[in-house]
C-alpha cells in the first residue's frame, strides 16, 4: 500500500477557472437548490445516521493521546474478533511481539523472549474512545525506537503505530461470545512491512483477520454531507473533493474546492432533520455541486468517481486513508468508519 498524504496530494490535472469561480458562491447553489429537487427522485425508505457530535466518554481520554491520533495519515483495516485477547496481559503481549517482530526481520537467527533489542513495543489502552460503555476499550500499539547510548533511559521516537477501536459497535457484539473481543477498526500509520508483520501476529495469536478496508464513492459522499454538517469554532481547512475521470493513456483528476462556511451554508439549505443526515440530503447534497460544476465547466461529474473528500473535521480517500482534523467529533468520524468495518467483515 503507496502512501498517500492528502494534504500534500496534487491532482494530475485541475478543472479550475478565475479564483472567484474556485471557490462556491452559497446564494447561486442555493437558488439551485429548488431545480434540483425536482429533477431528483429518491427510493424511499432513506437510510438515516446522526450528526456526529461529541462524546461524553471522550472527555475522558488523556488530551495528549488525542492529540497524537490527529493529522497523522491513517491506513484503514477491519479485523474479525479477537479470540482469547486479555487487557490485563497486555505487558506480556508488548514482549512476545517484540520478539516476533525481530525474529522476521532476522529470519534465521534464534530470539530469545524478553532479550534487549533497539527496538521497543508497547501495548496501551485509550481510555474513553468508544461510543457506550459496552463498547471494548480502544487498543493502541506502538513501536519506538530505543537509544543505543547505555545512559538514555528515555523512549526514542515512535516508528510505527496503530491502534483498535470499536465505536458503537452493538450490532457486532450481540453476536460474538465472551471469548471473543471485537475491536472491528484498526488504523496503522508507519510501513507497511511492520503493518504486516504486526498483523501476522495478531492474526496467528487471535485467530483473527486483517482486510483493508477502501472507501467507495457512496460512503465519501455520506462523509462529505456529515462533516459539512459538523458545526464548527472556526474552520482549519477547506472542502475539498477529487473526482477521477478514466481515460487513456491515463486517468483525469479533477479537483474541486469550496469555501467552508459556503459548504455548510448550502447543507443548511437541503437539511430538514433535525441531528440527522439522511440519503435524500445526502444525494441532494451532491446534486447540487454537480449542477454548479456543470454550470461552469459543462462537465458532468455524475459521470465521474468520487475519490476523495476534505473537510476542516477530516479527510478520506477512497483507498483506506484517513486524516482526523478535529478532536471534538474524533468520536463520530470513527463511528461511521466502525459501521463500515463492521459491514465488511459481516
Amino acid at each position: 500500500m503507496d502512501s498517500y498524504d492528502v494534504s500534500e496530494s496534487t491532482p494530475r490535472q485541475s478543472t479550475s477557472s478565475r479564483p472567484e469561480d474556485y471557490f462556491i458562491s452559497a446564494t447561486f447553489l442555493q437558488k439551485r437548490l429548488e431545480s434540483v429537487r425536482k429533477q431528483t427522485s429518491f427510493i424511499p425508505p432513506s437510510p438515516r445516521r446522526k450528526i456526529p457530535h461529541c462524546s461524553q466518554l471522550q472527555e475522558d481520554v488523556d488530551p495528549q493521546k488525542v492529540a497524537f491520533l490527529l493529522h497523522k495519515q491513517w491506513t484503514l483495516y477491519s479485523l474479525t474478533p479477537l479470540y482469547k485477547f486479555s487487557y490485563s496481559s497486555i505487558k506480556e503481549y508488548s514482549r512476545l511481539l517484540n520478539a516476533f517482530i525481530v525474529a522476521e526481520k532476522q529470519k534465521g537467527l534464534a530470539v530469545e523472549v524478553g532479550e534487549d533489542f533497539n527496538i521497543k513495543v508497547i501495548f496501551s489502552t485509550l481510555l474513553g474512545i468508544k461510543g457506550t460503555q459496552k463498547d471494548p476499550e480502544a487498543l493502541l500499539v506502538q513501536i519506538l525506537s530505543k537509544s543505543q547510548l547505555p545512559s538514555e533511559d528515555r523512549e526514542g521516537k515512535v516508528l510505527w503505530t496503530g491502534w483498535f477501536c470499536c465505536i458503537f459497535g452493538d450490532s457486532l457484539l450481540e453476536t460474538v461470545s465472551e471469548d471473543f473481543t471485537c475491536l472491528p477498526l484498526f488504523l496503522a500509520n508507519g510501513a507497511e512491512s511492520n503493518t504486516a508483520i504486526i498483523g501476522t501476529w495478531f492474526q496467528k495469536t487471535f485467530d483473527c483477520y486483517f482486510s483493508p478496508l477502501a472507501i467507495n464513492a457512496f460512503n465519501l459522499s455520506w462523509m462529505a454531507a456529515m462533516w459539512t454538517a459538523c458545526k464548527m469554532d472556526h474552520y482549519v481547512a477547506t472542502t475539498e473533493f477529487l473526482w477521477s475521470v478514466p481515460c487513456s493513456p491515463q486517468s483525469l483528476d479533477i479537483s474541486y474546492a469550496i469555501h467552508p462556511e459556503d459548504a455548510k451554508a448550502l447543507w443548511d439549505s437541503v437539511h430538514k432533520t433535525p441531528g440527522e443526515v439522511t440519503q435524500e440530503e445526502v444525494d441532494l447534497f451532491m446534486d447540487c455541486l454537480y449542477s454548479h460544476f456543470h454550470r461552469h465547466f459543462k462537465i458532468h461529474l455524475s459521470a465521474t468517481r468520487l475519490v476523495r473528500v476534505s473537510t476542516s473535521v477530516a479527510s478520506a480517500h477512497t483507498d483506506g486513508k484517513i486524516k482526523i482534523l478535529c478532536h471534538k467529533y474524533l468520536i463520530g468520524v470513527l463511528a461511521y468508519l466502525t459501521e463500515l468495518a463492521i459491514f465488511q467483515i459481516e
